[in-house]
């Protein structure tokens, strides 16, 4: 398997990708979301990986622009939304995914990573719940829900140093996507 950063010629399979790892309906909204973020300004700097395997794309994880009210030094992501197609679930494309955008983010500065997402699979890649930390999402959470909306440390000593409401990209930040 090879992860790459995605091209425009690849943007047919990322939408594939979501539909088939979401299921029809839920994967088209999401593949709109994942369009919609590619061509948002807001967005950016991005990162989007895809996962190749027998030279296919089987995975895509995308991480855009997110700050901090409270803080315009700090430089933050938001992991939205990561997809292995149905056919490649269960094959750890997705950890891989996540450990390889987590190490380029690294490399290039980013502080902490944002995630709205299960809160059984996230951890696993050193994803902590976030407001209690003081770190509230775009809009509000509900409180049965509140373990999946998590952050990622990436520059060591900025959890329990900052805090306050993230902000992300126009796109994303609709009320529409932060609803369970």
């Amino acid at each position: 398997m090879q992860i790459r950063r995605s091209t425009a010629s690849d943007r047919a399979a990322i939408r594939e990708i979501h539909t088939s790892a979401f299921g029809l309906e839920h994967g088209r909204e999401i593949a709109e979301l994942v369009d919609g973020l590619l061509d948002d300004p807001t967005a950016e700097p991005s990162l989007s990986l895809v996962a190749e395997a027998g030279g296919v794309l089987a995975g895509h994880i995308l991480f855009t622009a997110a700050k901090l009210q409270s803080s315009q030094k700090l430089c933050a992501r938001i992991l939205a939304p990561l997809a292995v197609s149905s056919e490649h679930q269960g094959t750890g494309i997705g950890g891989e995914l996540i450990a390889e955008g987590l190490e380029r983010l690294a490399g290039s500065g980013t502080g902490l990573v944002f995630v709205l997402g299960h809160p059984g699979y996230y951890p696993k890649h050193g994803f902590q719940p976030a407001g209690v930390l003081g770190l509230e999402a775009p809009h509000p959470i509900a409180p049965e829900h509140a373990d999946a909306w998590m952050v990622k440390e990436l520059a060591t000593g900025l959890l329990g140093t900052v805090e306050g409401k993230v902000q992300v990209s126009e796109v994303l930040s609709q009320p529409q996507h932060w609803r369970e």
